[in-house]
């Protein structure tokens, strides 16, 4: 993903979360996905997909029962 579809992913994400500390980074040799963060707490990847010219974009989050024993 290059930094302009991170920069609009991220925004349209925030929007939808309701949260600005969420962030969409680079992830280091790996160019058709990033990874999503809230504060400085890694959530999930972002997966770009190109089929046959229709873009789309695939979050991907797993929840841990640990983190369900916090709550």
């Amino acid at each position: 993903m290059d930094p302009q579809e991170m920069v609009r992913v991220q925004a349209y994400m925030r929007k939808v979360f309701g949260t600005k500390t969420l962030s969409v980074r680079a992830r280091p040799k790996i160019r058709d996905s990033a990874e999503v963060y809230v504060g400085d707490e890694f959530i999930g990847t972002l997966t770009r997909e190109d089929e046959e010219g229709e873009l789309c974009y695939q979050f991907q989050m797993a929840i841990l029962e640990l983190d369900l024993e916090e709550m």
